[in-house]
């Protein structure tokens, strides 16, 4: 069944313009920490799957080929532990993304593995900026999903 066939409500953004500015505020706060752009960009999309946002998704996949990633490691993402296209800090990165993702699917839903893990290859400052930068990106799929906000359709 497909529900997203069209939006709830237009983009909650353009109905609440102030938003835009804090979501700017953000994105630019998680940018400026020294996470490797990619590696941001993978996060995203990796949580944007989970949340099943299309168009997060979309723009995630788009903006992470513009910023350089392949089609194999963007085609892989989906079961980046089972392929050798990830670093071992992409792989970290990944593993928190999805623990903080999916907080109901377990009693401890980010346990010390996966934090230790993450804090092996990020510091203090960069690890607070992928717990944000996951959290912003939570943010935008409810809200997406929520109001059925769908992909845009590209020609050609």
């Amino acid at each position: 069944m497909n529900m997203a066939l069209e939006a709830r409500i237009s983009n909650p953004a353009g109905l609440l313009p102030d938003s835009v500015q804090a979501a700017n505020l953000l994105y630019k706060a998680a940018h400026s920490a020294g996470v490797p752009g990619n590696t941001l960009e993978l996060v995203h999309l990796r949580a944007s799957q989970i949340n099943g946002c299309s168009a997060c998704v979309d723009s995630g996949a788009r903006g992470a080929r513009k910023a350089g990633e392949t089609d194999e490691r963007l085609f892989a993402l989906a079961a980046w532990r089972d392929t050798p296209y990830f670093t071992e800090a992409e792989r970290a990165a990944l593993a928190l993304a999805e623990a903080a993702t999916r907080l109901a699917d377990r009693s401890d839903p980010v346990p010390d593995e996966v934090w230790d893990e993450a804090a092996r290859h990020f510091g203090e400052k960069e690890l607070a900026a992928l717990v944000l930068w996951i959290a912003t990106t939570n943010f935008f799929n409810r809200i997406n999903v929520t109001t059925r906000q769908p992909a845009p359709q590209h020609w050609g």
